[in-house]
């Protein structure tokens, strides 16, 4: 299992070693020890979810303030997704910078980012399986997104797939305007919730 980080600082993407023979294959798709010496710390795993998604179903920019936040590893065991992690904290040296890893059942990857930063994916075939391990409980006075197809994002959706959001994300607020509205989890407060995790590992 190789990991290397992102564009995004705290985010990363991890190879992971599929086994197979004529049975079938075998993914070890999480480790906790590999994930803590790459990034400082344990994800404290607190939920797990899984969501199944049609060709073009794009699910996000979402976020969670911080504190506590919500750092998430991500992994797709069935069909296609394009993963993306936008760097939201305001004050950061790379606010507004996006990565994107393309994650599939042929050719295993997990994707894991820190507490404040964006996640969307965007499904790339029929039946797209995301499972996403996350280190706090869903709160939806904490939750927020913003639109993913905001243009000062530019982030890299293909031209050939036909994008379909739900309400809740068609009605996000551009980056800008959640600046402007104080939505934003701050590159103070991340820092200090990492520094917290490192040090008592929750």
């Amino acid at each position: 299992m190789d990991i290397r980080q992102l564009a995004v600082p705290d985010s990363y993407v991890l190879d992971l070693v599929a086994h197979g023979d004529d049975r079938g294959r075998f993914t070890e798709w999480y480790r906790a020890d590999v994930l803590a010496e790459a990034t400082g710390s344990a994800l404290p795993l607190v939920q797990a979810n899984h969501s199944v998604s049609a060709r073009g179903v794009l699910r996000g920019v979402h976020f969670a303030l911080v504190p506590p936040g919500q750092a998430k590893y991500v992994y797709c065991p069935a069909g296609k997704v394009l993963d993306v992690v936008v760097d939201l904290r305001d004050g950061s040296p790379t606010f507004g910078v996006s990565d994107a890893a393309l994650l599939d059942s042929e050719h295993p990857k997990a994707v894991y980012l820190a507490e404040g930063l964006g996640h969307a994916f965007l499904s790339l075939a029929d039946g797209s399986s995301v499972t996403y391990l996350v280190s706090s409980g869903y709160d939806p006075g904490r939750e927020f997104g913003v639109h993913p197809l905001d243009a000062e994002l530019e982030l890299p959706w293909p031209g050939d797939v036909e994008i379909t959001l739900s309400a809740k994300d068609a009605a996000a607020p551009t980056l800008g305007e959640a600046r402007e509205r104080g939505l934003l989890p701050t590159m103070v407060t991340c820092a200090a919730r990492y520094a917290q995790r490192r040090e008592t590992g929750v």
